[in-house]
């Protein structure tokens, strides 16, 4: 049985994708979660999903579970891999993997995860102790409330923003 933590309603359970834009913005957590979608023309978007595709194109093997999109799940090695483009954004890509991790505990499944970022060659090893536990049951708390709110949070400016697919409900 999956607590109850991951999800919004009962039907509609929280996303890796929402736990990564928690990180990087709340706004973006409420205007995805209201099915507002970016421009998937963006220039960036592209490029990621490229690197994406080259990086790991024989490998790769995307596996897809509720509110889950695993980019590469190793089962012998027991690892749960998360592509990135680059290692901006490190603390929203080590949640994201660690909510897959949180999930997969519940399923039964003890795993570790890592972070890879082809184009920088890094894997970053990422491991769901108690301490990112607690600190990812809080932040998924505050995404139900995010979520459950009518207005979504007031935009803040980040360094993320002018690279950011959603910018135009924000500063124009």
């Amino acid at each position: 049985m999956v607590n109850d933590e991951i999800f919004i309603t009962q039907k509609q359970a929280i996303t890796g994708t929402l736990v990564w834009y928690y990180f990087v913005c709340k706004r973006e957590v409420w205007l995805m979660s209201h099915g507002i979608t970016p421009d998937e023309d963006f220039y960036l978007l592209e490029i990621g999903r490229t690197i994406h595709e080259i990086s790991y194109e024989r490998a790769h093997k995307e596996v897809s579970f509720e509110g889950m999109k695993l980019d590469l799940l190793k089962r012998k090695e027991m690892i749960v891999c998360e592509v990135k483009t680059s290692s901006k954004f490190l603390q929203a890509a080590k949640f994201q993997l660690l909510y897959y991790l949180y999930r997969l505990e519940e399923m039964g499944l003890k795993m570790y995860g890592e972070i890879r970022i082809p184009r920088e060659k890094k894997r970053i090893k990422v491991y769901l102790d108690d301490e990112n536990k607690e600190v990812l049951l809080r932040s998924l708390k505050e995404i139900k409330e995010i979520v459950n709110s009518e207005k979504p949070p007031m935009p803040e400016k980040t360094s993320f923003c002018r690279r950011c697919a959603y910018r135009e409900f924000c500063w124009i």
